[in-house]
C-alpha cells in the first residue's frame, strides 16, 4: 500500500462534523438460540482452531454439527436451557464506555459493538454501518479476552477481510486507524483485579479461615503452546497473572494461575488448568478456594459453565472445602471508566493527525518489483 497525504485545509480548526471516530468494540458473541450452535462452531473452527489444530477444513462442517449436539446437551439438559448473558453484558459495556468517551469528546465519538461469531453484529456488517454513517477513522478495540495478538488477532483478520470487501474506487474510505491489542499490563486493571479478590475474601471468608488457608485461582484464557507460529497469548497472560499475584501473595500465600483450556485432542495446552490448580492448592492446605477470572473482561460460557463443572468435580472429592466463584468485571463502572481512559490517547491521535488517502489500486502495481 502507498499512502499519500491529502492537501491541508486552509483552516487548522476542524469543524465539529469532521471530529468523528468510530470505536469498534469487539467480543466473541455467544449464541442465544440453540439452532445457531453449528454455524457458531464452524466460524470458531475456521477462525480459531485452524490456527493451531491439524484438522483439514473439509472436516469443519460435520465437526461443527457434532459439537453442536454436545453444546445442546450441556446448555439444554445439564444447565436447564442456559442462555449465555455475554451479549447483553457486552452491550452494557459498549454503552458504558461510549457514555464515558462522549463525556470527554462529545457525540462525534461513537462506540459500535462487533461479535466475531454472531450475526447481525459480524465485523463486516458493523463496518458497513460505520461507513454508511460517514465515519472514516476507526479505533479497533478487542475487549473480551485480556491476552494478546492471538485472540485479538482474529479481530484484525475479520476487519481486514471486511475492509477489503467494502473497499471501492481508487481511494479507501478509511482515513485513520488505531488498535488496542490488550490491557494485560495496565496498572488500573491489575489493581482492580486484586481489589475485587480482597473485597470478596473480606466479605465471605475472612472470619472463618486463616489467610494461609484461602487458596486463590486466578483464571486466564487457555492458550495452545504451538499455534503454527502465531503468538498465542501465553506471555501476556502469564505477565497478567504475575502482576495480580504480586498484589495479593503477601497476604494470601496460596495463589495459582488456572488456565481455562479447550481440551482439544492432540493439542498441548497451558498448565495447570483451573481444576488442577485448585487441587494443588487444596493439597497445600487450602480450606477455601476463590476462582477469579482475570483473563476475561466479559462473562461467557467458559467463565460460567466451565467453572461450574470444575467446582462440581472438586466437590465430589473435596466436599469439606468452600468454593467461591467470582464474576468477570463485566459492566463494573470502575472498569468501564478505565477502559474508556485507555482509548483516549488513540482517539486524540486519530482526531489530530493529518488524514491519509490510501489507494488500494497502487498495492497491485508493486507485486512484481522483486528480481529473480
Amino acid at each position: 500500500m502507498v499512502a499519500t497525504p491529502e492537501k491541508l485545509d486552509s483552516t487548522h480548526e476542524r469543524s465539529p462534523s469532521q471530529q468523528r471516530v468510530a470505536v469498534l468494540l469487539m467480543g466473541y458473541g455467544e449464541v442465544e438460540s440453540y439452532e445457531d450452535f453449528a454455524n457458531y462452531n464452524e466460524q470458531a473452527l475456521n477462525l480459531l482452531t485452524a490456527k493451531f489444530a491439524p484438522v483439514p477444513t473439509w472436516v469443519y462442517p460435520p465437526l461443527a454439527k457434532l459439537l453442536a449436539l454436545f453444546d445442546r446437551h450441556e446448555w439444554g439438559h445439564q444447565h436447564h436451557d442456559f442462555i449465555s448473558p455475554h451479549n447483553a453484558i457486552f452491550e452494557k459495556q459498549r454503552a458504558g464506555i461510549e457514555k464515558d468517551l462522549q463525556a470527554k469528546w462529545g457525540e462525534g465519538v461513537q462506540v459500535f459493538k462487533a461479535f466475531n461469531f454472531c450475526a447481525p453484529f459480524l465485523p463486516k456488517q458493523v463496518l458497513a454501518e460505520i461507513k454508511n454513517q460517514g465515519f472514516d477513522k476507526i479505533l479497533i478495540y478487542p475487549l473480551l479476552v485480556v491476552d494478546s495478538i492471538f485472540t485479538s488477532g482474529i479481530a484484525i483478520e475479520q476487519v481486514n477481510n471486511a475492509l477489503s470487501e467494502i473497499a471501492e474506487g481508487d481511494e479507501h474510505w478509511v482515513k485513520g486507524l488505531r488498535y488496542i491489542p490488550s490491557f494485560y499490563n495496565e496498572p488500573a486493571y491489575i489493581d482492580l483485579m486484586a481489589h475485587l479478590v480482597e473485597e470478596k475474601i473480606t466479605a465471605d471468608l475472612a472470619s472463618a479461615y486463616l489467610p494461609s488457608q484461602i487458596g486463590i485461582v486466578l483464571m486466564n484464557h487457555g492458550c495452545p503452546h504451538k499455534a503454527k507460529g502465531f503468538t498465542s497469548g501465553i506471555t501476556e497472560s502469564q505477565i497478567l497473572y504475575d502482576l495480580v499475584r504480586d498484589k495479593l501473595i503477601y497476604r494470601y500465600p496460596l495463589i495459582s494461575v488456572g488456565w481455562l483450556n479447550h481440551d482439544t485432542p492432540l493439542i498441548e495446552w497451558t498448565l495447570p488448568n483451573a481444576q488442577q490448580a485448585a487441587k494443588n492448592l487444596i493439597q497445600l492446605g487450602a480450606k477455601a478456594i476463590v476462582f477469579m477470572p482475570i483473563g476475561f473482561a466479559t462473562e461467557n460460557h467458559e467463565t460460567l459453565l466451565d467453572v461450574h463443572h470444575i467446582i462440581h468435580a472438586l466437590e465430589k472429592k473435596h466436599s469439606d472445602v468452600n468454593y467461591v466463584q467470582m464474576p468477570c468485571v463485566n459492566d463494573d463502572p470502575e472498569f468501564l471508566y478505565m477502559a474508556a481512559q485507555w482509548a483516549n490517547a488513540h482517539i486524540n491521535e486519530l482526531l489530530s493527525e493529518e488524514t491519509v488517502a490510501i489507494n488500494p489500486q497502487l498495492s497491485v502495481a508493486h507485486h512484481h518489483h522483486h528480481h529473480h
